[in-house]
């Protein structure tokens, strides 16, 4: 398969897996309006998880409240970034677990962002009452999850030679190499 072809077959894989788990999110958030919204917490395991409402205005732990413009702002940048890595970053089986991280953390991102915009808040709603853990909701899961194992590869799986695609200047010197060959 060509160079390009590979590129375009990934991109559609990606933009499917990533509708799949926007669709996801918004639809557990839509399930919480229509049957957990005014109504008292239904226990799923008795005290240690929770399913309670909540409309945030903020981030975890009430940070940042009524600052939904400050979420869309970092949001958007956040969204550039992810895209431009996952284009830039090799098609192969090596990247496979960042490709799917950055999918997940895209998907997250979009799900609470949908939220800001058309609700100005976020729609939470699963509670882990053992440690009083923030209300957060599926989104949350994707980011927070693919956070940490993004860390753990980092640490223990991926090379500092594995990012290289990111140096542009590694790219200048590669060519310099070819061209006095």
């Amino acid at each position: 398969m060509n160079k390009s072809r590979k590129n375009i077959t990934w991109g559609i894989i990606a933009i499917i897996c990533l509708v799949i788990l926007i669709v996801l999110d918004q639809w557990t958030k839509q399930l919480a309006v229509q049957h957990l919204a005014g109504q008292a917490d239904i226990p799923l395991i008795k005290d240690v998880l929770v399913l309670h409402y909540l409309e945030n205005v903020g981030a975890a732990f009430g940070l940042f409240k009524n600052q939904g413009w400050l979420f869309i702002i970092v949001t958007m940048i956040f969204l550039v970034c992810a895209i431009y890595l996952f284009v830039k970053m090799p098609k192969s089986k090596r990247y496979l677990p960042l490709h799917s991280l950055i999918i997940f953390l895209l998907a997250g991102a979009i799900g609470n962002l949908i939220d800001r915009i058309t609700n100005n808040y976020v729609i939470d709603f699963i509670y882990f009452v053992p440690i009083n853990f923030p209300v957060f909701n599926i989104a949350d899961i994707y980011v927070t999850v693919s956070a940490l194992i993004l860390m753990v590869l980092i640490a223990f799986y991926y090379k500092d030679a594995d990012f290289t695609f990111l140096n542009t200047k590694a790219k200048e010197d590669s060519k310099d190499i070819r061209s006095d060959i």
